[in-house]
Formats: structure tokens, C-alpha cells, sequence
């Protein structure tokens, strides 16, 4: 049974900084890619930061040089560093895994977690 679970969510300051991490089982870990997806109310899914399985790293433009994914397949846990954390990253943060083509697969990844809040107050 596919599990993903995040944590790390939590009510911060504008400025601040918040580590996220998706502990991950069920399914073939070192062989999926992985990706940070965020939903803020009334408006879609977007992708945050992507990493496949040789680690190249895809990052969405307003995260630049502010967060970082990263992944420890020995502990088949995805992280995300948010550093300098705005208003507008207010919103539910979601791990995605294993790329997916077939229909009905969510932004094209198969798996999903159950999001984890993350909320940035000035």
C-alpha cells in the first residue's frame, strides 16, 4: 500500500523558514520522481520543485533561490527548504511521486500525499 506522508507545515513569519519532508513507502522509491506541488485556496495546483531519480532539480520561477527539494533514498524521504518565505506561499503543500501517463493521473504523478499547511503571516 502506497503511503506518503508530509510534515513540516506550520504558521511562520513573513522572512522565515520552514523544512518540509515526505516520508514515502509502498512503491519503488529510488526509481520515481519526485515533486513538491502547493494549492492555495480558490486557485489551482501548481508545481513548486521537481527532482527526478539522477536528482536534476526543476524549480518553478517564484521559488528560485529560495527553496530547495532534495531526496535520501536510504530513508526514501523527500524534503523541501523554504527560506525567505512570503505571504504568497501561503498554501497546502503536497508530495508527488513517479511520473504518470496514463489518464486520470493528478499533474501527471501517480502518487500523492495528504498535504501539509503552510501558512506565512507579515
Amino acid at each position: 500500500q502506497v503511503q506518503m506522508v508530509e510534515s513540516g507545515g506550520d504558521s511562520v513569519q513573513a522572512g522565515g523558514s520552514l523544512k518540509l519532508s515526505c516520508a514515502a513507502s509502498g512503491f519503488e522509491f529510488t526509481s520515481c520522481a519526485m515533486a513538491w506541488y502547493r494549492q492555495a485556496p480558490g486557485k489551482e495546483r501548481e508545481l513548486v520543485s521537481s527532482i527526478s531519480t539522477v536528482r536534476t532539480i526543476k524549480d518553478a520561477d517564484y521559488v528560485k533561490g529560495r527553496f530547495t527539494i532534495s531526496r535520501d533514498n536510504a530513508k526514501r524521504t523527500l524534503y523541501l527548504q523554504m527560506n525567505s518565505l512570503e505571504i504568497e506561499d501561503t498554501a497546502v503543500y503536497y508530495c508527488a511521486a513517479c511520473y504518470c501517463t496514463v489518464p486520470g493521473c493528478r499533474n501527471g504523478f501517480q502518487h500523492w500525499g495528504q498535504g501539509t499547511q503552510v501558512t506565512v503571516s507579515s
